[in-house]
């Protein structure tokens, strides 16, 4: 034009000032003309504006992975990096051209600052604050200053709940952009992301998905400032710091007011603020943004353009030449330059620089950019293979080529994975579009171009999916749109809106699906709570009349319907009278409430009655007075079981009269535990537990053990009463269940626990437990346990006859049959854990009998010597054990050395003296150390002379140092009950007895 020839100007304003319009105005007046722009985003939209004004036959658009060259171009639009040199265009222009401070990419403006002119006209665009350098470097320079066409106002701090709608949310690191928008996700309904490492593709996809209203909310990085057109109303910062490749820094005010620039098009106002954790503005920060008054730039980066490539090392130090203009200042040192020092120390690359195009060409590959970001060595390993490449073959092969695409052409995985594949594709995109670097380039652009569009796309869809809620999205416009909704209940009780699933029903609460509850979507939920209120209704109706079959009580304290929480216990006036509490939605109808809570009420009230019927109704017997109702209040209170140990003074004190009525209640007088046998059963314990622990407010309340064992291993810290109100007592590593344990104390009672004694078949069948698990037992209820070991006689070959003609061979042991307490008789092999030594004494032994006949006793008081004395052993158990298991007594066999002498280990039991048994009855073991049995030394099982029995006056048998060896009898101990004829053990005793 004329007049304009060989202008230079530099059109400076804030942002919202049409500039880059002027530009692309003035560019289209001229027959050719060069636009450089700051990203490949809005070289791809300035390149759209350009194809739909005068075609695409006409327009180039050439950035680092792309390039779009007509045969007949007239106008380039290039990223600045990519901006063609030496071309004599008519029009020239940069956009963005304060990013001459930038310190990573600055050299680069800087340098079209200084030498890019059209031939007609050249334009700089940017902000005010580059006028004073500008002026000074290129005084041939004009200015023209734009005022912003909007207002920029500042609107303070507001959290991302209160985001007004149109709104754009800014951070400074990818983990910061897909944090808020999951927030956004499930707050607003989601939003569109927008990176400067997106393909123009992906980012023009998310863009569209804002514009036209699909989400209300943007998620960037500051990639928006660079000229983007979006219609934003509001910018807030999340963070006012960045990265800026070395270190964290403050954004500097006219960085801040570049970014928030974006908010208010045209002639829309705007405002900017922050959110989250970002500190509110200064005072002087807000004026210097709203009244674009900002500090001068004075420094520009600067690297040598005028490069020498005659070596290496002059290649190097023409790039890190000092400016010698005091308005620039060196640039630090690029990637490139990085690379190109590393590579040329390689030996596989140093020979190779034998002449300037071999320097050109390593440098042309060192400006390959890391769009990957990975390490700086493993960027200058892929470097050193291209290099080597081009020096050798003149071009990277095709099949090494397509076997790199090849890897990265999948479309699965998620955003990371999709992102890190589209970094990868633009490293090869830069090499299909360099010049002579690959054979078939046409070929290679178009592949690579189809891997990103893919992988484009694909990224789209992952970045929607994750973070738009297109449900909750199209229900938020309704509800913002003042639309009545419609929701609907189906019988599996998941509720939707409008078509669309919101959550579920269970019980008589609403679950929101968690995928979609926004914190400000009430009136969503109120519509949901609104349209459920029949389905409450029928549901409480339904549940009311449900039968208590349908209705189950957790170990917790959960009240169940079904597989749904409908309530829950608290305690009440005592441990019998829990109170049950509905789980009811606020909101729902107050009728709805008191029908499920007066049913939860009916249902546990019933269960009590039930399971607890005997011991509620010895609390209701008017016939128990005095002491004796004075004990029944407190079995009640103890649900039933009470060791005797804590109430032994109160026993004491019961006369004949009273033992009798209580007895007829079901309640057994043990010499360990008062107890009412009926209420051990696996139901009323489960009950029991889970009253006792309501009652003493515990956070987590213990579980019940599985019905039917007779021992349990210890629970590591169980609380104090647990093992009693389960029905067991503690001794050793393990427990037994009460009743259980009575009945081997009566066997006990006819040992002699002075002189010492084994453990026979019936001891082991009680406790279902091996020789050294009983062992433990015992030691946990004060008796000595001492180890001994003996030569073991097996059966000889013949088989001896008894007068019924018995074969030992025919011998069978007696079988447990389980016990009448428990639901499903299971016996536990492992080791018991604890009953209480309680002084085996002639009162007890008086209170059992007394007991299992139903006849009461005066006991002697306390401290005084038992009448009895304990019986001199007969002969024992063990042997006619030895005839159940197939062996032979000693005496018997005559060829017994010939048959082995194999060993056996053998227990024998003294009492310890122990009055107060376990230490730890009713409690759990400890975490480390603890009690061991009495006798045992050092952790080990006490080792006693081998091969002897227990003597009354203090020798072994079989004993170096003992009396003379007792000779014991084949014959079984004879037994005060009568026979059963029917066993088959018993009946080879009755044998062998005739047979003498």
């Amino acid at each position: 034009m004329t007049g304009m020839t060989g202008r230079i100007t530099a059109v400076l304003g804030p942002t919202n000032t049409g500039k880059t319009h002027y530009a692309i105005e003035r560019m289209l007046s001229y027959r050719t003309g060069v636009i450089g722009l700051p990203l490949r985003l809005l070289a791809r939209e300035v390149y759209d504006r350009i194809v739909a004004a005068r075609g695409p036959s006409v327009v180039a658009l050439v950035t680092g992975e792309e390039r779009i060259v007509p045969p007949r171009t007239q106008y380039w639009v290039c990223t600045v990096e990519a901006m063609p040199t030496g071309m004599g265009s008519d029009f020239l222009a940069v956009d963005e051209i304060q990013l001459c401070a930038d310190p990573e990419r600055g050299h680069v403006f800087t340098d079209r600052l200084l030498n890019a002119r059209g031939t007609h006209e050249t334009l700089f665009l940017g902000s005010d604050s580059m006028r004073s350098v500008i002026a000074q470097l290129v005084p041939k320079a004009q200015f023209m200053h734009r005022d912003r066409f909007s207002r920029l106002t500042y609107a303070g701090s507001k959290k991302i709940s209160r985001m007004p709608a149109r709104a754009a949310i800014v951070g400074f690191s990818v983990d910061d952009v897909y944090a808020i928008a999951e927030l956004l996700r499930r707050q607003k309904g989601g939003a569109a992301v927008v990176m400067g490492a997106l393909s123009p593709r992906t980012r023009n996809a998310q863009v569209e998905m804002y514009q036209n209203g699909d989400v209300d909310y943007l998620v960037a990085t500051d990639a928006i400032g660079m000229g983007l057109n979006l219609d934003v109303t509001h910018v807030a910062f999340s963070s006012t710091v960045k990265f800026d490749g070395r270190r964290m820094r403050p954004l500097m005010p006219n960085e801040l007011a570049q970014i928030a620039g974006r908010a208010g098009r045209y002639q829309t106002d705007g405002t900017f603020g922050v959110t989250g954790e970002a500190e509110p503005f200064d005072e002087e920060v807000i004026e210097a943004i709203e009244e674009h008054r900002f500090t001068p730039q004075k420094k520009l980066n600067w690297r040598n353009a005028r490069l020498e490539f005659g070596t290496v090392d002059r290649l190097i130090g023409s790039l890190e030449m000092p400016p010698d203009d005091p308005s620039l200042v060196k640039a630090r040192e690029a990637d490139d330059l990085q690379a190109l020092k590393t590579l040329s120390d390689l030996k596989s690359v140093r020979p190779r620089l034998r002449g300037s195009k071999d320097v050109r060409l390593l440098w042309d590959v060192c400006r390959i950019p890391d769009f990957r970001g990975i390490s700086h060595g493993e960027h200058t390993s892929l470097l050193e293979r291209i290099f080597e490449f081009l020096h050798e073959y003149g071009r990277v092969p095709d099949d090494w080529m397509a076997q790199q695409i090849k890897r990265i052409d999948r479309t699965e995985g998620n955003i990371d994975t999709l992102s890190k594949r589209l970094a990868y594709i633009r490293t090869w995109t830069y090499v299909a579009q360099r010049e002579n670097w690959v054979d078939d380039e046409s070929h290679w652009r178009g592949a690579t171009r189809a891997v990103e569009d893919r992988l484009s796309d694909a990224l789209h869809g992952a970045l929607t999916q994750r973070f738009v809620d297109r449900r909750t999205s199209v229900l938020l416009r309704r509800l913002k749109q003042k639309e009545g909704l419609v929701a609907d209940v189906n019988d599996k009780g998941e509720v939707t809106v409008e078509g669309e699933f919101v959550g579920r029903l269970e019980g008589f609460r609403f679950q929101q699906d968690k995928a979609a509850t926004p914190d400000e979507a009430k009136t969503l939920a109120q519509a949901a709570m609104a349209a459920l209120a029949p389905e409450f209704s029928l549901r409480a109706d339904r549940f009311y009349n449900a039968p208590d079959t349908e209705m189950d009580f957790t170990e917790q304290g959960g009240l169940m319907w079904g597989e749904h929480a409908v309530g829950k216990l608290v305690p009440g006036d005592d441990a019998l009278k829990p109170r049950a509490v509905a789980f009811v939605d606020d909101g729902v109808a107050q009728d709805v409430v008191e029908k499920v809570q007066r049913r939860l009420q009916h249902f546990i009230d019933r269960k009590i009655a039930t399971l607890f019927e005997p011991l509620l109704n010895m609390s209701r017997d008017e016939a128990l007075t005095g002491l004796a109702r004075g004990f029944a209040f407190r079995l009640v209170e103890n649900l039933g079981v009470i060791p005797r140990e804590q109430i032994a003074q109160e026993v004491k004190e019961l006369d004949q009269d009273a033992r009798g009525a209580l007895r007829k209640h079901g309640v057994r007088f043990g010499q360990y535990t008062i107890f009412m046998p009926l209420l051990l059963k696996p139901a009323p314990t489960r009950l029991r537990l889970l009253l006792w622990a309501l009652n003493a407010k515990f956070d987590v309340f213990p579980d019940s053990p599985p019905p039917g064992l007779v021992t349990i291993p210890a629970v590591v810290d169980a609380p104090e009463g647990y093992y009693a109100m389960s029905g067991y007592r503690l001794s050793g590593q393990r427990a037994i269940r009460i009743d259980m344990l009575e009945r081997l104390a009566d066997l006990l009672r006819s040992q002699d626990s002075r002189g010492g004694f084994e453990a026979n078949p019936d001891m082991l069948s009680i406790t279902g437990m091996t020789l050294e698990q009983f062992a433990d037992l015992m030691g946990g209820m004060g008796y000595k346990a001492e180890q001994g070991e003996r030569t073991k006689v097996k059966a000889v070959d013949q088989v001896i006859p008894t007068d019924e003609g018995v074969a030992h061979e025919d011998i069978v042991p007696p079988v447990h049959e389980g016990d009448e307490n428990a639901d499903t008789p299971v016996f536990d092999k492992g080791l018991p854990d604890a009953i209480e030594p309680g002084a085996i004494t002639e009162e007890a032994k008086a209170e059992e009998a007394a007991d299992l006949s139903g006849v009461a006793v005066n006991l002697p008081d306390e401290g005084e010597a038992p009448s009895a004395e304990i019986a001199e052993p007969v002969a024992s158990e063990d042997e006619a054990a030895q005839y159940a298991e197939g062996e032979v007594p000693e005496g018997e066999a005559a060829d017994a050395a010939l048959a082995g002498a194999e060993k056996e280990v053998f227990y024998t039991f003294t009492w310890g003296g122990n009055r107060g048994g376990n230490r730890n009855a009713g409690r759990g073991p400890r975490r480390e150390g603890g009690d061991r049995p009495q006798g045992k030394k050092g952790g080990g099982k006490p080792q006693g002379k081998k091969g002897g029995k227990p003597r009354r006056d203090g020798g072994r048998d079989g004993g170096k140092g003992g009396n003379q060896p007792k000779t014991f009898s084949a014959k079984p101990p004879r037994k005060e009950k009568q026979i059963d004829p029917d066993n088959p053990f018993a009946a080879a005793l009755m044998g062998l007895k005739d047979k003498k």
